[in-house]
């Protein structure tokens, strides 16, 4: 078999980008709420989970759980998305590279399984599989993730490929046993073994993944 036998990838900033629809829905909340959402909560909220933006909204006074809140805005992100998943440039010619040479992926993030399902769905025969937050006892960066993702692939964690755009996805799936593609993110990845940094998303096909050289 060709290296690599799964690509294993992160959601937000590397398959899609939904921080538009994220933002829409922080301020829907808000308005539900009587509270406000500013560009300044984006930036204090940006590469945290969905919870850490729903705690916000109950420490302002909301009278709903962090968790009743944290549906409320997936729902508003689904709706957002369902038929027209936003993928980044490049990503769907990859999958359907994918696709059409039998390499199985995963998603493996720290969002929603809910919000994560609907970019599966419109991949189905690539993205077989998903780890979410509510998968994993440890998140990123602990290796669990990752290591979640190549078991549910059937893959040895070496034989894979993890493609990442953020420090702490980067350094679970390093420690996971994985070279790891990263491309450009909203925060800079420092470098580091077992990283390979692209200009774009658009540079990673699948001919590129099948250059590298797995860890030994």
């Amino acid at each position: 078999m060709t290296y690599p036998l799964a690509v294993l990838f992160d959601h937000d900033g590397t398959l899609v980008n939904t921080e538009p629809q994220w933002a829409v829905a922080k301020r829907a909340v808000a308005e539900h709420y009587g509270q406000t959402w500013t560009v300044a909560d984006d930036h204090a909220t940006l590469g945290g989970t969905v919870q850490d933006a729903a705690r916000r909204f109950v420490d302002r006074g909301a009278p709903d759980s962090v968790d009743e809140i944290t549906q409320q805005l997936a729902r508003h992100v689904i709706d957002e998305v369902a038929g027209d998943v936003p993928f980044l440039p490049g990503i769907p010619a990859l999958l359907g590279e994918l696709r059409a040479a039998g390499v199985p992926a995963a998603i493996v993030t720290n969002a929603l399984t809910s919000v994560a399902r609907t970019t599966a769905d419109a991949a189905p025969d690539v993205l077989t599989r998903i780890v979410s937050h509510d998968d994993v006892i440890h998140p990123k960066p602990d290796p669990e993730p990752y290591l979640r993702g190549a078991e549910l692939l059937g893959v040895a964690p070496a034989d894979c490929v993890a493609v990442e755009d953020s420090e702490p996805g980067v350094r679970s799936a390093v420690a996971a046993g994985m070279i790891v593609v990263v491309v450009p993110g909203d925060k800079p990845v420092p470098d580091g073994p077992h990283r390979v940094f692209v200009d774009s998303h658009e540079d990673v096909t699948l001919d590129f993944l099948r250059s590298l050289t797995p860890r030994s």
